[in-house]
């Protein structure tokens, strides 16, 4: 079953779309306090008033919350599943994968899935690292904002561009 060139664009475009949406809605509804220190904070508040409590019952705790989760936060955290679904839906169908699949046709399949897992291993390394310590000198509300206004200007390029056969 092979997908249709125009489907495949109206969902890159509606995709497009929604991370632009969803990266200005992250960037507006930042409350300007930065995650780090606020989750240090609560770290420190919890050692100062658990000190000399029993592990037990901090174990008990835990498995308390666990339970109490959504089913798949359970097992995948919640920034696993953004990191993942981002890294996924951006993949999903761009050049690089279809040059993959060329490449799978033609060459080794596990030598191809090997190779495109360490590049994109590679890649992604390069991009948090690299983010991480951009993250430093600039504001996450201004990298936000530079994203989705970046997502939405590649959505109205998509929403405009014609498809050749």
């Amino acid at each position: 079953m092979q997908i249709s060139q125009m489907l495949t664009k109206h969902i890159t475009t509606l995709l497009f779309f929604g991370f632009g949406l969803w990266s200005l809605w992250d960037a507006y509804n930042d409350d300007d306090t930065d995650e780090l220190e606020e989750v240090e904070a609560e770290l420190d508040a919890d050692v100062k008033s658990n000190e000399g409590a029993d592990k037990s019952n901090n174990k008990a705790d835990d498995d308390l919350k666990k339970k109490n989760r959504p089913f798949l936060t359970q097992f995948f955290s919640p920034i696993f599943l953004k990191a993942f679904s981002i890294t996924f839906f951006g993949e999903w169908g761009d050049r690089s994968q279809l040059a993959t699949i060329g490449l799978a046709a033609a060459e080794n399949p596990m030598g191809v899935v090997i190779g495109g897992i360490i590049g994109q291993a590679l890649c992604q390394t390069a991009a948090v690292f690299g983010g991480k310590s951009l993250a430093t000198q600039i504001s996450e509300r201004f990298i936000a904002l530079s994203g989705g206004i970046l997502f939405i200007i590649f959505g109205i390029q998509s929403f405009f561009s014609t498809i050749e056969s």
